[in-house]
């Protein structure tokens, strides 16, 4: 019988396993591949980082919010708004719906937030952590970013669904930031939120979040659905939805106490 050489059977089992790796990646099998040689890999705080540039721009912009609020037995309660972020320091919030609201405004400026009713003549120093309607706190409209707020440590890799995130656990360095402790998922591959889990500082669970409907708002994909859901009372949650997001420069003017008065609505 005819018996190859030694070379060519080292030639042939090499492309063999060739084959084999070609399909187990082609199955989704290795979704998170390992740094390239000389390839930098990024800290626990440029990951959240990244994760921020995807949920919204770190530009000036205006976008609208709308908020479904869920409880079970209740008829569902939704509030519109316009929201105004220049950086991630100043933020406008303007209630547009209902018409019971409209015309109330919120100021966040660094972590300090303040809130303007029409019949009230001085601004209300409020509270991130405050509910703004539902499962929805103040926090979670007008200070997005994670980065900066909190110290962020990689706690492992999970595979779902066949993709890989990266499990973080993000810390406040602050008392006056919104959680005192997140668990966040990040998509390994692109840095998109996944979900995320937000504590008290006592450690007690106060919502889970799914970051949902990707697509492309301000020149990039994002999520244009949170869904934060309270995790004692089945059914009761409310849903955030993004849209007309839009990059403007805005004047530093706006976001004063003083002009707060002359918004238009």
């Amino acid at each position: 019988m005819f018996e190859p050489a030694h070379g060519t059977d080292v030639s042939m089992k090499r492309r063999l396993l060739t084959i084999i790796i070609g399909t187990i990646v082609a199955a989704g099998l290795f979704c998170h591949a390992p740094p390239v040689k000389g390839e930098r890999t990024l800290s626990p705080d440029e990951i959240v980082a990244r994760a921020d540039e995807v949920r919204s721009p770190q530009l000036d912009y205006i976008v609208r919010v709308k908020v479904t609020s869920m409880k079970p037995g209740r008829r569902d309660r939704v509030a519109t708004y316009e929201v105004l972020v220049k950086g991630k320091e100043k933020t406008i919030i303007k209630t547009l719906s209902p018409p019971v609201d409209r015309g109330t405004s919120l100021l966040m400026l660094g972590r300090d937030l303040w809130a303007f009713l029409p019949d009230v003549s001085k601004p209300i120093r409020i509270s991130l952590q405050q509910r703004l309607i539902g499962e929805v706190a103040n926090g979670d409209i007008a200070r997005a970013n994670f980065s900066g707020d909190y110290d962020a440590r990689l706690l492992r890799t999970e595979n779902i669904g066949g993709r890989s995130y990266y499990v973080l656990e993000l810390v406040a360095k602050y008392d006056d930031v919104t959680y005192g402790k997140v668990a966040y998922w990040v998509d390994a591959r692109n840095f998109h939120p996944f979900k995320a889990e937000f504590y008290a500082v006592s450690g007690r669970l106060l919502k889970t979040c799914s970051y949902e409907g990707y697509r492309e708002l301000a020149g990039r994909q994002r999520p244009t659905r949170l869904v934060l859901e309270n995790p004692l009372v089945k059914g009761q949650k409310s849903v955030i939805e993004y849209d007309s997001m839009v990059l403007r420069k805005l004047p530093s003017k706006y976001f004063t106490k003083n002009y707060m008065k002359k918004l238009r609505y």
